[in-house]
């Protein structure tokens, strides 16, 4: 997932993929340490896409208080 495509969310969509992602997430964990996890780097991708959800919710309450605040 790119940040061009996180972007494109809604905030309510946005929520909804980083709850999505948080589960995958825990899933992978829990294949990794039963050994069936065949790719680690699932790991890390799904980490790196929570990231990019939270930097653009972040930046939109941020522009969201700013804009309150004129």
């Amino acid at each position: 997932m790119t940040i061009e495509e996180v972007r494109k969310l809604s905030d309510k969509d946005l929520a909804q993929k980083v709850y999505e992602l948080k589960g995958d997430l825990l899933s992978l964990r829990f294949q990794a340490k039963a050994g069936q996890l065949d790719n680690g780097a699932k790991i890390t991708a799904c980490r790196k896409d929570i990231a990019r959800c939270l930097t653009v919710e972040n930046e939109r309450k941020a522009a969201a208080k700013e804009a309150a605040a004129k």
